[in-house]
């Protein structure tokens, strides 16, 4: 196969032609360029990072690791290339899923039409000739028919939260931009901002390796345990021989995992209700959440009844009434699975350790960061010599919005999404022709699935799109205002028959100042989703307009 590399030349004015253009070379960015390669396009793919990885390259904070199961998180559409891998854990660490990636990368060729240490600055869309005029930071300029983006849910960090920051005397890290190089933490004194998914994954690793941990939490979590066996011959021969069950099954479920909601709560006994709640608990997944009660997203009393189980089960752990008011949510903060559910080990163990004090921000938020640390509402200081920003993400919307893309009449993507985040499946933005899109609002990809399970079908819908479009002898390909339109109040009235619309988290962007509210995922499940994506195809693409 031809590589862009080799067949696409600079033309007048050192610009370089090509068929597509993918950004991001994370899990999505990978898998696109090797298919749209496959087709005999000139494609290549840009990076801002020095290697592939995307969410696996930029997360190497301590700690950070899968809490999707690693058989799950793997591509299906090579069985050898399945197979030929082996994972040393269920849930393994940043590393290892790193090396894994390089192995598929290496595997696959890829790296010859790939392009690192590049950002994108600007995608600018030509009417007139139904192309993409993209500019990178480093001044080049790239022409493409079609402009897909691979960049990935999160991975816009909220980094710059507050006043002083640069008055700091220590180093501040966000957790997405952790350094290649070893972070000394021994004997300092160490805050960490933020205790959701992945500030629960750093403060539970290094509570036992600095001077002193401080821990700075305002929205308490629900947490469930992680079961994290190693993996022998006998777990890699029982996950491969699976491979064609896992290939027919993960991509149908609610949330792309070999697990699915099997139970109804009406048909449940109080007894038997208990029963599965600690079977899913048991199972040190996200069982519970994902395959436990679909009930529990819907109605009050369902919700009310998990969330009890789950609270509970924390309290017993944390056994400090202080502790408990800081770190378990009650009924009057939202209910179990409308946010996103952590998994942990030990770490609510881990505020009982003598070095680890929990501060509570809720009442008394952080006003500032001073040259000592960090300073709260009341005046009160806390002296640190390093600050962890675990603070999040301007999720599905905030990396396309850092890009200066214009669409048709020079419509900026950041300004309509800053009014009303509106997509097409997930796929495409009405206005923006030939830019095809994986892990943007309103589809599974966004939050509520196995990451790697969506950004396969995905990025094989855009394929296949691409494929056909060639294939009936036409160049453009864009949403129309009315399948638009339709998708939006699909995805709305799916979203606004659950409980999660009336919490608040990033799930609903409601922790950047400012942003559209709607539920960023898609709720109707994985397997519902790509079944409309494929009548879509199907069908010829009505919800589109090809020329």
């Amino acid at each position: 196969m031809t590589s862009a590399t080799e067949t696409a030349t600079p033309s007048t004015g050192g610009v370089l032609e090509l068929d597509a253009m993918v950004l991001g070379t994370g899990v999505a960015g990978l898998y696109q360029l090797h298919q749209l390669r496959e087709q005999g396009l000139r494609v290549r793919a840009y990076d801002a990072a020095s290697d592939v990885g995307g969410t696996w390259y930029w997360n190497r904070y301590p700690g950070a690791r899968f809490d999707s199961e690693s058989y799950c998180y793997q591509y299906l559409f090579d069985e050898k290339l399945y197979k030929d891998w082996s994972w040393s854990e269920k849930y393994p660490g940043q590393p290892e899923i790193e090396r894994w990636l390089h192995y598929v990368t290496d595997r696959l060729d890829l790296r010859r039409d790939i392009q690192f240490g590049t950002r994108i600055v600007s995608a600018h869309f030509d009417e007139g000739r139904g192309r993409w005029t993209v500019r990178t930071d480093g001044g080049e300029t790239i022409d493409t028919q079609f402009f897909i983006t691979c960049a990935g849910m999160l991975s816009a960090p909220m980094e710059r939260l507050f006043e002083g920051q640069d008055s700091f005397r220590g180093p501040i890290f966000h957790t997405s931009r952790w350094p290649k190089e070893k972070v000394e933490l021994a004997g300092k004194a160490v805050g960490v901002v933020g205790i959701g998914a992945t500030g629960i994954q750093v403060i539970q690793t290094v509570a036992s390796q600095v001077g002193h941990l401080t821990v700075f939490a305002r929205t308490p979590q629900y947490v469930l345990p992680m079961k994290n066996p190693s993996y022998g011959e006998a777990e890699h021969a029982w996950y491969k021989s699976r491979f064609e069950e896992i290939k027919a099954t993960i991509p149908y479920t609610f949330a792309g995992f070999d697990y699915e909601f099997e139970h109804t709560w009406a048909d449940c006994t109080p007894q038997r209700r208990r029963e599965i709640f600690e079977e899913c608990y048991d199972s040190g997944s996200f069982r519970l959440w994902l395959a436990g009660f679909a009930e529990m997203f819907f109605f009050e009393d369902v919700s009310a009844e998990v969330s009890e189980f789950v609270a509970q089960k924390m309290r017993d752990r944390l056994r400090d009434q202080r502790l408990i008011d800081i770190l378990v949510p009650t009924k009057n903060d939202y209910g179990f699975g409308t946010h996103r559910v952590p998994l942990e080990r030990n770490y609510l163990e881990v505020y009982h350790r003598d070095n680890v004090d929990l501060v509570g921000v809720r009442n008394n938020p952080i006003t500032r960061i001073v040259p000592e640390g960090i300073e709260l509402a009341d005046g009160t200081v806390h002296e640190l010599d390093v600050i962890i920003l675990a603070t999040g993400f301007d999720a599905g919307t905030g990396a396309l919005a850092a890009i200066d893309i214009q669409g048709r009449d020079g419509r900026a993507l950041a300004d309509d999404w800053g009014r009303d985040i509106r997509t097409t499946m997930g796929l495409m933005v009405e206005g923006y022709p030939n830019m095809l899109t994986t892990a943007v609002p309103l589809a599974p990809s966004a939050a509520l699935c196995n990451m790697t399970t969506c950004l396969q079908q995905q990025t094989e819908w855009i394929s296949d799109a691409i494929r056909a479009l060639r294939a009936d002898g036409k160049t453009v390909i864009e949403p129309t205002v009315e399948g638009q339109d339709a998708w939006v109040t699909h995805h709305d009235e799916l979203a606004n028959a659950t409980l999660v619309p009336k919490t608040d988290s990033w799930y609903m962007g409601s922790n950047v100042p400012g942003k559209p509210r709607r539920l960023l995922s898609y709720i109707g499940g994985v397997g519902t989703y790509r079944g409309k994506c494929d009548e879509e195809a199907a069908a010829g693409y009505p919800a589109f307009r090809r020329s």
